[in-house]
């Protein structure tokens, strides 16, 4: 998984999407995060858990089939983690700061939500992701993607 990339313009025109790489960007610039892809019961049920340290740009991006009512918790979870909810074209709905790490209480993100981040806790706030910020990534349905990736 790859470093944090920030950047304020040049790199938003030359992001390239990659299956292991979601690129988010807002008025506050842009971010790029290395992340393995959680698109299936098994993985999107298992997770962050158990894991003790994460570096820093890198994360896990959930995928679902369709929008949905989304809640996480923390079971099993190590770390602190800023967990980001999109909907169906990518868009952030919902920052959750900082969750604790073994807490059972249920995380909402809120209703036809399709895509959650999960990158270390407080990241977000220091980089200034909020809901109307956007991702990028070639799981994301382009035809509708609020940020598509580049035509080859």
């Amino acid at each position: 998984m790859g470093a944090l990339l920030l950047s304020t313009g040049a790199a938003q025109a030359e992001a390239k999407c990659r299956d292991d790489t979601v690129w988010l960007r807002g008025d506050w610039g842009s971010a790029r995060f290395g992340v393995k892809v959680a698109d299936d019961a098994e993985e999107r049920a298992r997770g962050l858990m158990f894991v003790e340290k994460m570096a820093t740009g890198t994360g896990m991006f959930f995928v679902y089939q369709r929008p949905q009512v989304a809640n996480f918790w923390m079971k099993n979870t190590l770390i602190p983690l800023d967990i980001i909810f999109a909907d169906s074209r990518g868009v952030v709905q919902t920052v959750h700061p900082n969750a604790v790490p073994g807490d059972l209480t249920p995380i909402p993100g809120g209703s036809g939500i399709q895509y959650v981040l999960e990158i270390n806790g407080g990241l977000a706030k220091s980089l200034g992701i909020v809901p109307g910020s956007v991702f990028q990534h070639p799981g994301i349905v382009q035809d509708t993607a609020a940020w598509a990736c580049p035509t080859p």
